[in-house]
């Protein structure tokens, strides 16, 4: 079977293929937009995968939860993506897209009003495609505590299946920052039988103390001050009356925040809480315009994202496809042959 091999591209530098029309411009190098290139790239579309390297789970040691990777680590999952979609003819540049938008009108292929765009770099190059595909996912949004975000991904943690085997009968802490701490605190006691939380800001209604009681989930009330590190590990929290409170490994419920802005800019359809609205393939509501992954789900997990990126694919060959045979029907007819009997 005949493969070719792709190369990675960096922004700026000559070879970046300007002036060539991509079936596909993918943006982010993520499972979601790695997987949407792969079966793109089988699908012997021409893709170019464009990436700013800032992997949402890049602090964390292992991945967990995605079968026959369990327990790989994130950055090896994706170079041994990056080179299962090089070696089907894709392009990979490392840059950032700083915009994208759509082609000017009769910029297509003659006859057609399909859609097209232009993917603007970071620095002048300038990519143009017959689709696009966003999966630049999210960030975390963190609470203000000192010494949180240096232990994020290590011992501060936000998901129980993600990370709760790997602390396991360990002394847990639940950071009370948001509305789903309670919630959180009472899933993690199926982890361990020593789970504190911490209240901080929360005002725990009669109801919601009862529910951690029969739980065994211990309540600490007081507004937390820092984290306690020592030699690379997580000791304790610290409260405002000095206590600090000894755990192992914390909880705390980031707030998601979209990295949307290209998708901003494209003007697609919001929900009510201002994340991107799709069908279940992806497509956003702007002809042409896919958006997968954490960008448009954020409890999405890694194997979960690696779905709906070929999910996208598929539905976005399929529409590449339809309109070829529309274009094919209209040079068909114009050539006066005759219709096969």
């Amino acid at each position: 079977m005949g493969e070719t091999t792709g190369t990675t591209r960096t922004a700026g530098v000559t070879g970046i293929r300007e002036s060539e029309r991509y079936d596909v411009v993918v943006v982010g190098a993520g499972a979601a937009g790695l997987n949407a290139a792969l079966v793109l790239g089988r699908a012997r579309r021409r893709v170019a995968v464009v990436d700013a390297g800032e992997p949402r789970n890049a602090p964390a040691a292992h991945m967990h939860g995605y079968l026959s990777r369990d327990g790989m680590p994130p950055a090896e999952l994706l170079a041994v993506g990056r080179e299962e979609v090089a070696r089907y003819g894709a392009d990979l540049i490392d840059a950032r897209v700083e915009h994208i938008e759509p082609a000017d009108a009769g910029a297509g292929p003659a006859g057609s009003a399909a859609p097209g765009f232009v993917v603007h770099l970071a620095g002048g190059p300038v990519l143009h495609a017959r689709r696009v595909v966003v999966a630049t996912g999210l960030r975390d949004g963190l609470p203000e505590l000192p010494g949180l975000v240096e232990r994020w991904g290590q011992d501060v943690l936000h998901c129980p299946y993600c990370h709760g085997w790997e602390v396991r009968d360990r002394p847990l802490g639940v950071l009370g920052t948001g509305p789903g701490a309670v919630n959180q605190a009472l899933l993690l006691r199926q982890w361990s039988a020593d789970v504190v939380l911490l209240a901080h800001t929360l005002a725990l209604t009669d109801d919601e103390r009862e529910r951690l009681a029969a739980r065994d989930v211990r309540v600490v009330d007081g507004r937390i001050v820092r984290l306690v590190s020592d030699d690379g590990r997580l000791r304790g929290v610290e409260l405002a009356n000095g206590q600090v409170v000894p755990r192992e490994a914390v909880f705390v419920f980031p707030q998601p925040v979209p990295r949307d802005a290209l998708l901003f800019g494209l003007d697609c359809a919001r929900d009510d809480n201002g994340w991107v609205t799709t069908d279940r393939t992806g497509r956003t509501s702007l002809p042409g315009v896919w958006a997968v992954g954490n960008v448009a789900d954020p409890r999405a997990q890694v194997v979960t994202v690696a779905g709906m990126g070929a999910a996208a694919a598929f539905a976005l060959d399929h529409d590449l496809a339809a309109e070829e045979v529309e274009r094919a029907v209209v040079r068909y007819r114009a050539s006066g042959a005759a219709v096969p009997a």
